[in-house]
């Protein structure tokens, strides 16, 4: 066997499994769109339809936000846990990690649990507060496993930032909180940005969390369930799934230039 050969023949698997498993499936869901009595025009179809912009539009918002809160919230604990050695961190740690072990169906029913009709926070509550069926209850679902993986991603980040540039800032006079924005933050961007971009794609095709909360609740993987299961509206249930995998491969593939950017900039 030719030393050419060899890494060809490492790679047959992987050659396998990308066209099997992922570009097949992709095929089919493209052309699956167009087999419709509107032909290629079902695009057209969702952008005259309100429903299915305002399901776009709110996943995308909700998507967002959830990505804005993950990466404050994470990134602070980041900084937190990264430069803090106390009893109980590793508790702590493997607290706010939990969420990793939960499917989304199990994260849905604990926000019912917390804010649904015989949730907790109503029981509590003289004015019976119920926000589990509500977009803010699919938002705290979202958050609650997106945080997780933001958290790790910026730790290792945080983990390998070089002390001596914070030293030299404080050095020069520069007060904690010109530290964290002209010194901290910059360093961790590529980190934040490429693990905001994970949250943001998770929340985006998240389907478990919003199917157990979905009573008044309208994101683009639940209208596409409906379409699919409810109407048999196969081509519409593709051209919204190929729609849901656009605009997420649009906005990962932003993040990615400006994280790429960033880490040029920053070299």
């Amino acid at each position: 066997m030719t030393s050419r050969a060899f890494p060809l023949l490492c790679l047959l698997p992987l050659a396998i499994f990308a066209l099997t498993f992922l570009a097949l499936p992709l095929a089919r869901l493209v052309l699956g769109a167009a087999e419709g009595d509107a032909g290629w025009g079902v695009y057209l179809e969702i952008l005259r339809t309100p429903r299915y912009m305002t399901s776009l539009l709110q996943t995308v918002l909700v998507s967002l936000a959830v990505t804005v809160a993950a990466v404050a919230v994470s990134t602070t604990a980041a900084l937190f846990l990264v430069r803090n050695r106390f009893a109980g961190r590793n508790a702590l740690l493997s607290i706010l990690t939990l969420p990793l072990a939960f499917p989304g169906v199990v994260v849905g029913f604990m926000i019912i649990l917390l804010g649904g009709r015989q949730g907790l926070i109503n029981q509590l509550t003289p004015g019976h507060v119920v926000f589990a069926y509500s977009v803010f209850g699919l938002f705290l679902g979202y958050l609650y496993f997106s945080i997780p993986r933001v958290l790790l991603t910026v730790m290792a980040a945080a983990e390998k930032l070089n002390p001596a540039l914070e030293e030299a800032a404080r050095t020069l006079g520069a007060p904690g909180h010109r530290v964290l924005i002209d010194v901290l933050l910059p360093a961790l961007a590529p980190a934040m940005i490429a693990a905001g971009a994970i949250a943001f794609a998770t929340a985006m095709g998240a389907f478990g969390t919003a199917f157990t909360l979905a009573t008044d609740i309208d994101v683009l993987p639940m209208t596409i369930y409906t379409e699919f299961t409810l109407s048999a509206n196969i081509a519409m249930a593709s051209a919204l799934s190929v729609m849901l995998g656009l605009v997420t491969w649009g906005l990962l593939l932003i993040a990615r230039s400006v994280s790429g950017t960033s880490i040029a900039a920053g070299g």
